[in-house]
């Protein structure tokens, strides 16, 4: 099958079996011991930058730990790389493919890196990327070189092997609108990222410090020492409840952040013996398993048919839900749980110790209520950009599955 199932409006003719060769020149990295670390020197006007992995991986030419001398590097004559090459990992995390923008510094590939020279005349450096990706997951699912570790192959295993393509027209608007979707992309990912961190910034600014008795930043209006009080007496932990006949089980692996990621239908005969917490909106659940991957939720729902394993403490909060919820993301609050769990392979923490740490609250409501709003609205914000960003993954996916031929 020479053309794809789906296409751009005004395009019908085949697309055209072509060798890896034409579509651009490829160098590995110097061999072995070519690039020994007492080889590296520090950086002056006359060193040539060691151009790793990382730079593939991070998409980010910047990056800059080895430098060699200039001497050293006239002796590595065709392994340079300048702005425009296109670069790929070869080692290790494999295939990763960045170019390099036209003002990124000359270097020197090492060995965990590939140059790639497009020939542009043949095919467009976007859609090249494409083809050369799946191309690399095809090849090294049947011949990977080791069992943990695998490698990218010579050029001369890469030269005749072969990929279908347009022409240059239709070529340059697939590669156009698979640039757009990564563009959309890469902003919801960075936008979640950026938000991540002012999360992270406010809770160690809107939360009183180790030792003290006020947080830094604080709403207008409030006034007046936070109290220290025993997690215990700000909820009501795992409170009895008779379970219905029928029900949605909420195991460990179904909490992901602090969203319900998935659910099952179970009843009380074959439902696992774990699943005992019957939730009521407003209820928080702590993960007392691994309590390091902080999978902890505030369950909203209006039907009280859920029931979550025995792998979260159920707490029945006298407060406000989510400004408890968020207490217990901060980090001394896990780092003091974590100092509290038994076990190595799965710690955890026992519901009664847990229920016994001491963490600082503010009696006023209102302000727990505003904490909890604010943090509520930062945690919808990044959903909703990972899920978007997600989403959008989906989209490219199916993309590359049906704009290229299969055959």
């Amino acid at each position: 099958m020479n053309t794809p199932n789906i296409r751009f409006k005004g395009f019908s003719d085949d697309w055209e079996q072509r060798t890896f060769g034409e579509f651009a020149d490829y160098k590995k990295g110097p061999f072995g011991s070519a690039l020994k670390k007492d080889l590296f020197v520090p950086r002056t006007y006359s060193t040539v930058k060691v151009y790793e992995q990382q730079n593939a991986i991070n998409k980010d030419w910047t990056l800059e730990r080895y430098y060699i001398t200039d001497e050293y590097a006239r002796k590595l004559s065709g392994f340079e790389v300048k702005g425009g090459d296109i670069i790929v990992s070869c080692a290790g995390t494999i295939g990763e493919i960045y170019e390099l923008p036209k003002d990124a510094e000359p270097g020197i590939i090492n060995q965990a890196l590939m140059r790639v020279r497009v020939n542009e005349a043949v095919i467009d450096k976007n859609m090249f990327s494409i083809l050369f990706t799946n191309m690399l997951e095809n090849f090294t699912r049947v011949h990977s070189n080791g069992s943990a570790i695998k490698n990218i192959p010579p050029f001369s295993d890469l030269k005749p092997m072969q990929g279908l393509v347009p022409n240059m027209e239709e070529q340059c608007k697939i590669s156009g609108f698979f640039s757009s979707l990564d563009n959309l992309i890469t902003l919801h990912q960075r936008k979640c990222d950026s938000l991540t961190q002012v999360k992270k910034y406010m809770l160690q600014k809107m939360f009183p410090k180790q030792g003290e008795k006020v947080p830094e930043i604080r709403f207008a209006g409030f006034t007046g020492d936070w109290e220290q009080r025993k997690l215990g007496e700000l909820a009501e932990f795992n409170p009895k409840s008779v379970l219905p006949d029928e029900f949605e089980y909420v195991d460990l692996e179904s909490v992901v952040g602090t969203e319900i990621v998935a659910h099952r239908t179970e009843t009380i005969e074959t439902a696992p013996s774990r699943a005992q917490r019957l939730a009521k909106a407003g209820d928080v659940f702590y993960q007392t398993v691994r309590p390091y991957q902080r999978n902890n939720c505030l369950f909203e729902g209006a039907d009280e048919d859920y029931v979550f394993s025995t792998g979260y403490a159920q707490m029945r909060p006298n407060g406000d839900s989510y400004f408890l919820l968020t207490l217990l993301q901060k980090d001394e609050f896990v780092n003091e749980v974590l100092d509290r769990c038994t076990g190595t392979s799965y710690p955890a923490i026992n519901s009664n110790v847990l229920a016994g740490l001491k963490v600082r609250y503010p009696v006023n409501v209102d302000e727990q209520v505003k904490i909890g709003k604010y943090f509520a609205n930062l945690d919808n914000l990044i959903t909703l950009h990972q899920r978007k960003s997600d989403s959008l993954k989906e989209i490219k996916k199916f993309m590359l599955q049906n704009m290229f031929p299969r055959g």
